[in-house]
């Protein structure tokens, strides 16, 4: 089984990856087209030259390794996936091949959280417009991909994560809870720029009651994003609070 976590930044997609890192059937890959969306894009990341140099910048020969063989053998291939770095000239027929979940996230609250690590963000840089486009791409293609919201998780993380196991015809298991602190051999090279928070976790943490406070571009920004997460998170999947 290959698994496509299709995620915007700041939307818990590095926990999951974590909590898919501790299945012992389960290998990971953290962002597979960083490198190749830098390289096409010119864009000047946090670490932009590590990066480069780490990863593989033809979207081509990543999107093969995609659908290539799992690493170690195992049966289930997680895949961390950022919508913002698919260009619109990389290959996207791979993915009718994987099983492609959703990951989705209030926009006021990922743009308050990528704010604190990279200032001035576009609607390019958070990822909800290629969310929605991705989805809309495999729903027109005859699938119907599931969707959970990073809240949901956070809320009530066993029932969420045994919901989407069910869902996607994988046991659940109980090591998908919790991971030991100082992040996962697999992280990429960005990750001390961006994973310190996480890397700092053995769990699942609690999800933030009140709303985030936002300038006027931030909120604006937010309510950009905010149409592409409806129509998403009315067909999401429900998980019950504790």
């Amino acid at each position: 089984m290959r698994i496509a976590m299709w995620s915007g930044p700041r939307n818990l997609s590095t926990a999951m990856m974590y909590s898919f890192g501790a299945r012992s059937d389960c290998a990971v890959w953290d962002e597979p087209f960083y490198a190749a969306y830098l390289a096409a894009s010119g864009l000047d990341h946090p670490m932009r030259a590590e990066i480069l140099a780490a990863g593989e910048t033809d979207p081509a020969n990543v999107a093969a390794q995609c659908v290539g063989a799992i690493p170690e053998n195992k049966p289930v291939f997680y895949q961390k996936h950022m919508t913002q770095h698919m260009q619109p000239h990389f290959p996207l027929s791979w993915i009718e091949d994987m099983t492609n979940v959703f990951l989705i996230r209030d926009p006021a609250r990922v743009v308050a959280s990528y704010h604190a690590k990279r200032e001035n963000p576009t609607l390019e840089d958070i990822g909800f417009k290629q969310q929605a486009d991705i989805f809309d791409l495999l729903v027109a293609k005859g699938q119907f991909p599931l969707i959970i919201d990073s809240e949901d998780i956070l809320a009530n993380p066993e029932a969420a994560l045994r919901i989407l196991c069910a869902k996607i015809g994988l046991a659940f298991d109980p090591k998908m809870l919790n991971w030991p602190k100082g992040g996962h051999k697999e992280d990429g090279v960005w990750a001390e720029h961006w994973y310190g928070s996480v890397w700092k976790s053995t769990g699942f943490g609690k999800g933030k009651s009140e709303e985030p406070e936002l300038s006027r571009e931030g909120t604006a920004l937010s309510e950009l994003a905010r149409p592409y997460f409806e129509k998403l998170s009315i067909r999401k999947l429900r998980v019950p609070s504790v």
